[in-house]
Formats: C-alpha cells, structure tokens, sequence
C-alpha cells in the first residue's frame, strides 16, 4: 500500500449484538449464538439475530414506507451505516462513497416474488427494483443523503473484504477522501439452507459446539449459516480518531477444480496473505482472524496455506464462524471487526473446543482473511 488507511469507525448487527461494546462482550463468553429453526421439512442450526435486534429492523421497516418493501440485507445495511457514520462524525455533505456488497441480495424478497410468480402467472410491481443488488448500496446512500459514488457486487463469501479493497483504491485514486464499505446478509430462507444442504457442507451435530471451526479433526462438515451487516469507515492517511489502519492489502484467484473447491494447500490465500504482508516479515504477525467456514477441506486448506507462509512462526488463529456461522457476503467485515476488537483490547478471542494456545502478549498486527466460491480470496492487514 502507498500510505495506510484509517479504520475511524465501525458498526455490525448481528447474532453478537448492535453495539460495539454489546459484541465484545459477546465475544467474551464461551457460548454460541446458535439455535434450531425449522425450514421446509426439518429442524437446521441458524445464527439468527436476537429479539432485541430484530425490533431495531422491524422499527426501520415502519420508520419510513418506502421501506416497508425492502429486503432485510438492505435494512441490516442501513442500520448499521447510520451507527458507523455517526460514530466517525460524518455529514452528507463530506461526498463520502458507498460500496456495500451481499453474495446473494434480496433473498428471502426474491423467494417470496418468485412463489407468487408460479402461483398467480405474474410478476408483482416492486419485484424487480426491490431484488437487484444494486438495491443495497443507493439506499444506504437514499438515508444518509450522500451525494459520492454508491457501488454494490457480490463477489461471493469475500464480498465485504472486496468491498474494502475497492474502498482503499477510491482513495489511492484521489477521488474520494473517505469511503463507507461492508457487506450485509440475510440468508436463513428455506432455499437457501437447502442449497447449502445440497452441497453436503451443512452441520448436523449434536454436539455442544455444531459448528467445528478450526478443528482440523472434524470427521463432517459443520457450517450453519447466520445473518447480519457490518459496515467500515475508510479515512486517507492515519488519523487522531482512528480504530487502527490498514497497513497491507492482498487479493488472489486461482483456477477452480470444482465449482466450489479451492486447492489443498489454497494457493488462493497463499498469495493474498503474501501480497498483504508485502515487505514485513511473517514473524511480526500476531494473529489470523481465518475465513474457516467449518467444513473439513475449507479449513484445512486454508491452515496449510498458513503454514507455507508463516513457517518458522505461526501466529495465533482464530475465528467467529463456531459463535455467529457464516454470513456469506457479509462474513469478512465481521472478521475484521472481530479483530479491530482484539487490537483495541488486546485480547485473543479463542475457539472453546480447541486446544488452548498461548496468546501473543502484545497485539500489533493481525490479519483478516476471507475466500468465496471461485477461489477468490482477500487478506486484509490491521495494525494498532
């Protein structure tokens, strides 16, 4: 990177709470935010947001009637933008950007117009606006009044940290000074369980803990998908008010074997955790927030991978997936949030089932990691 970018705020909701200080403590507990729900046929393990979190959805959705018809990944979105602009003390005359991403959008809007398309033999007024993508990112940019660049994509389960690329060239470029970014997911709709069902990959533990994140000696896959948003304010430069600054970026693809597989030892991440650390040494990293989705291949792959690049010194690993599942989309702002958290308390977050590991004494620099289906991966560096 030319000169790092300041993290001056950051603002989620999801199954760990609304507020900053709400997560941590969330995180401070042993405990999953899992529970049973019952989709199609069966009961599934879901990450669901609390009932506390959803009235704060239900208000936005009455708070305005143009709201009323939109999608849960944009009202995710919107709440969680409002809470992070305040909090670095943005106006909407700072021409801020927006680039807000979802791996897959209006889902359960889509499911539901698609149910009324096969029963009534057409399609409903708001089907098409309120489904596209796009959806996302203009009306975050509808509530805040801004008048930058509003952006939306889906580049699978890496979306949000793409977003935080593409945030980080805006303001390389000179166009923009400051730039909001993040991903928002509202997955946990029948046919989105039973796809994730299809491909063998979801959890049907009995165990205390159903889903095995970084347990490299799980005998089955143990995904569970969960909901949520969390959004990122980007600032040029190091600023007095910031969080910490992302000090090194890295990205990667390589060439698919299978529809959702990345190789053994994922290149992918080899390549973005390398280009990420550019010229500081792998010794110096204290700490990986790993992308680790849950499955037997995604995680071992993804820690061989940390081998080959930090093999004299392994940093301490950890990850949110066995407390919140994966967000899709959205999963890798919640990543760095889990690690802007760690840096600001200077506290490892471990993983209950695990072997425990002795923590660095001091936290300075951690790395972020998300990879999506296509082998798209994204490593993002914090430093304090």
């Amino acid at each position: 990177m030319q000169q790092p970018v300041s993290i001056t705020a950051i603002a989620s909701i999801s199954p760990l709470g609304t507020t900053l200080e709400r997560t941590w403590q969330s995180y401070l507990n042993n405990e999953h935010c899992f529970s049973k729900n019952t989709y199609l046929d069966g009961n599934v393990w879901v990450a669901q947001l609390s009932k506390t979190s959803k009235a704060y959805i239900d208000a936005l959705r009455q708070s305005d009637n143009k709201y009323k018809t939109l999608d849960d990944t944009v009202l995710f979105a919107i709440h969680a933008s409002r809470q992070a602009v305040a909090k670095a003390g943005w106006k909407a005359t700072d021409n801020f950007g927006i680039n807000i991403g979802s791996s897959r959008g209006a889902t359960a809007l889509f499911e539901k117009y698609h149910e009324s398309f096969l029963k009534h033999h057409k399609s409903d007024t708001l089907s098409s606006p309120t489904t596209t993508l796009g959806n996302i990112a203009s009306w975050v940019a509808h509530d805040l009044q801004t008048k930058g660049p509003e952006i939306s994509h889906s580049i699978t389960c890496s979306t949000a940290l793409h977003s935080v690329l593409n945030g980080i060239a805006w303001l390389a470029s000179g166009m923009c000074d400051k730039f909001l970014v993040g991903g928002s997911e509202a997955p946990l709709t029948p046919f989105t369980i039973a796809q994730m069902q299809a491909l063998k990959i979801y959890s049907k533990s009995t165990d205390k803990f159903p889903c095995r994140a970084l347990d490299f000696n799980k005998t089955q896959n143990t995904m569970i998908l969960g909901e949520g948003a969390t959004m990122v304010c980007l600032e040029k430069g190091k600023q007095d008010n910031a969080l910490c600054t992302i000090t090194g970026i890295g990205y990667a693809t390589e060439i698919l074997k299978h529809n959702i597989s990345i190789s053994s030892d994922a290149k992918c991440f080899q390549k973005s955790m390398q280009m990420a650390l550019g010229d500081m040494a792998p010794d110096n990293i204290d700490a990986i927030v790993m992308h680790a989705p849950g499955t037997i291949k995604g995680d071992l792959s993804e820690f061989k991978a940390i081998e080959t690049i930090f093999p004299s010194k392994k940093p301490y690993l950890t990850s949110n997936k066995w407390k919140i599942g994966h967000t899709f989309g959205a999963s890798g702002t919640l990543s760095l949030e889990l690690g802007v958290l760690m840096l600001q308390h200077q506290k490892c977050i471990g993983v209950p089932y695990l072997e425990p590991t002795t923590p660095p004494k001091t936290l300075k620099h951690i790395l972020v990691n998300a990879v999506g289906f296509g082998g798209n991966a994204v490593s993002v560096l914090i430093s304090k």
